[in-house]
């Protein structure tokens, strides 16, 4: 069983930046496709960013092209999401996930962190 440990959410105002990190404890993320959702209150599970076992092809939203970057660190088993420019609809609890497989944007991903909060104020 893999397990998955988001850190770095935050309270920030428009146009701040935070790093979220998600370090894994089993399994090297060499191994999974790797990628971050989130959730706002009342609202579905959405995609955000995603990148391959390799650490390319990587995969964003519409809606955070340009200001969110994902990449991955493997010596220290850690996958990262650059958040830039941050909008109040940035606003959500932000999840790391990692599945066997291609990338995918559907949350059809084999493990999950446990969510952290990233607050966005206008």
């Amino acid at each position: 069983q893999e397990q998955l440990v988001e850190s770095g959410g935050g309270s920030v105002q428009a146009g701040g930046s935070l790093r979220l990190s998600c370090a894994a404890s089993g399994r090297p993320f060499s191994t999974y496709a790797t990628g971050w959702f989130r959730q706002a209150p009342g609202k579905e599970r959405e995609f955000v960013a995603a990148i391959s076992r390799s650490g390319g092809n990587p995969n964003y939203a519409d809606s955070v092209k340009g200001r969110f970057t994902i990449s991955g660190d493997n010596a220290k088993n850690t996958v990262f999401l650059q958040m830039n420019s941050l909008k109040p609809e940035d606003t959500a609890v932000y999840y790391c996930a990692a599945r066997f497989g291609i990338v995918l944007r559907t949350p059809t991903y084999d493990y999950w962190g446990q969510g952290t909060q990233v607050t966005v104020s206008s």
